[in-house]
């Protein structure tokens, strides 16, 4: 485990980075609102597998600082940046979970892929989340702004159940263990609360469909047919059709936290892409 400071002005940015095996680095970047621990399943099967495995905690979340601002998705792939030029990296594959897969493709935006291989994105939430004219299936906004609201008003009380449907345990209660849904909560509480509100705004309110041409690298989107929490018709499914060099895997009884309910046949999946 390492502190990796991004300077960006006068502030310093503390992230909180685990690194562990050796090899070609894979980077794990962790879905809204929990931290690098939502990666357990995936982190010693990769190691296993013979890859360098880096995770972090975004800023505001887990053990990483957390400033009062800077959680638009430009300073989110600075924060990445950092970790890459701090850690030397190169032939780097990018994975992001949800929230994560914005940082992944902004990060392409801004920064190029010289030093990236490949990109995975699972149950991301690129292209984009928010119901539009041109973009139907999305999350309806007055949907998104009840989350807002409850995030402002009752934000622990919100996160309390925000994993049942996560996981799909609002309608199979035998999905996920409630040890598993109670390890999220304690995670999720304690995220910095502003840090909660204005990442949830981040990922609700920011469209990457034009930016999805910066995606140029081999990649690989996973997505459950019965996510409720980021629909694969507005994600998934149209991130294939946008991302010219992409693979798409649909997983027909997966709901939105597929790393844990479906964690076998994803390491399966994910290392199978990344020795091809």
């Amino acid at each position: 485990m390492s502190t990796i400071i991004n300077k960006t002005g006068s502030e310093e940015i503390k992230l909180h980075v685990v690194d562990y095996g050796t090899g070609q680095p894979i980077i794990l970047i962790h879905g809204w609102p929990l931290s690098h621990k939502s990666w357990e399943r995936q982190i010693p099967a990769l190691v296993k597998a013979g890859y360098r495995v880096i995770a972090y905690d975004r800023r505001g979340f887990g053990a990483s600082c957390k400033p009062w601002d800077g959680y638009d998705y430009d300073s989110l792939a600075s924060d990445l940046h950092s970790i890459i030029e701090e850690l030397k990296l190169s032939q780097v594959i990018l994975a992001g979970f949800s929230m994560g897969g914005g940082e992944v493709v902004r990060y392409l935006t801004n920064y190029g892929d010289a030093k990236i291989a490949k990109a995975v994105l699972i149950s991301s939430i690129i292209p984009v989340v928010k119901q539009h004219a041109d973009n139907p299936d999305g999350v309806p906004a007055e949907k998104l702004e009840e989350i807002a609201q409850a995030l402002q008003e009752d934000r622990v009380g919100f996160l309390q159940d925000f994993h049942k449907q996560f996981y799909g345990a609002d309608k199979d209660a035998t999905a996920v263990s409630q040890g598993q849904l109670d390890y999220d909560f304690s995670i999720a509480s304690h995220a910095a609360p502003q840090a909660t509100i204005k990442a949830a705004d981040a990922w609700a309110n920011t469209d990457f469909r034009a930016e999805c041409a910066n995606v140029r690298i081999p990649t690989l989107i996973i997505h459950g047919k019965k996510d409720a929490t980021v629909p694969f018709e507005t994600a998934g499914q149209q991130a294939h059709k946008l991302i010219a060099n992409s693979i798409f895997i649909n997983y027909d009884d997966a709901a939105h936290g597929l790393n844990i309910t479906h964690a076998d046949r994803l390491n399966e999946d994910l290392i199978a892409f990344l020795r091809a």
